[in-house]
């Protein structure tokens, strides 16, 4: 890592306690930092580091462990670095602190995060209005216990006139009749 950013992590592990600091290449680093921090920490980078661009917010379900780990992918145009800050927030009642008053867009990949995992963000702007899954019954699709293939053969499995193929016969007598060891 280059000087500039040791000497920033280091004052950043100093004033808002972050670990896990990895270079995962040249130029992407990723930390972690306690949820009670992160939002004056990402304030701190947009404003005093130049980590002016919110690339996206995702999310990591670690279930096994009962947590989301939340990502905020930032980028600083001048230095070219970007800084991915994971934040662990608890998966039962899941909530974190907004961010959209720090970046417009923010509001948008919280609309989503809620719909698809269930995390609440108070304050955001048309947080519980449908996303792209209007009318959606079921627990948040991105979480890890929901079902997709219970889902799908519920909904979608037992329609008239849909059969499965197993694909390697299907190629062979549809795409490759006179190929695979069988010519006589």
């Amino acid at each position: 890592m280059r000087a500039e950013m040791n000497a920033m992590l280091e004052r950043l592990q100093r004033d808002f306690g972050i670990t896990g600091i990895t270079e995962r290449k040249p130029g992407m680093t990723t930390l972690k930092v306690n949820k009670d921090s992160a939002e004056s920490l990402i304030r701190e980078l947009r404003d005093r580091e130049n980590y002016t661009h919110l690339n996206f917010i995702a999310c990591i379900d670690y279930i096994e462990d009962g947590i989301f780990t939340m990502v905020y992918m930032l980028h600083n145009y001048d230095t070219k670095d970007t800084l991915s800050v994971h934040v662990d927030i608890a998966r039962d009642n899941a909530e974190m602190e907004s961010i959209h008053h720090l970046w417009a867009q923010a509001w948008t990949y919280q609309r989503e995060l809620r719909e698809m995992y269930g995390i609440r963000f108070p304050g955001s702007p048309r947080l519980d209005e449908d996303f792209c899954l209007e009318g959606w019954d079921q627990i948040p699709p991105m979480r890890r216990e929901f079902d997709t293939k219970q889902f799908s053969e519920e909904r979608f499995g037992h329609r008239e006139g849909r059969h499965s193929e197993e694909p390697r016969e299907h190629m062979k007598v549809t795409l490759y009749p006179n190929r695979g060891g069988d010519e006589q």
